[in-house]
């Protein structure tokens, strides 16, 4: 499996990718996996972490070989959840000043 998600290129090294599967990180249909010898076929779903998004991939392809990007984009459909847009900050930013008088007003409260 590990091997997999470095082929896919989803981690830049295949001992970063065996970290994660090792620390429990990853799942294949829905089973948290921890051994990294564990094998994949097409038609699993995978789950795991990638940064601070959550990645839902369906293995298309086994490969024999790390390839260039485009290779690697055919080993995979990619299933993740669109995240929602964060809505932007509206204002300036509060000063010192500002951040003391708001915590000043929430201790008044208790």
């Amino acid at each position: 499996m590990d091997k997999w998600l470095w082929q896919a290129r989803f981690f830049k090294t295949r001992s970063l990718a065996a970290r994660q599967v090792g620390d429990g990180h990853v799942r294949v249909n829905a089973v948290k996996v921890t051994k990294t010898a564990t094998p994949v076929s097409p038609g699993d779903v995978l789950t795991f972490a990638q940064g601070r998004q959550i990645r839902v991939v369906k293995i298309e392809a086994l490969a024999k070989r790390r390839g260039p990007a485009a290779e690697a984009q055919a080993l995979y459909t990619d299933m993740t959840p669109e995240a929602e847009p964060v809505p932007p900050r509206v204002g300036p930013r509060p000063t010192k000043k500002d951040r003391r008088d708001m915590d000043a007003f929430r201790e008044e409260d208790d």
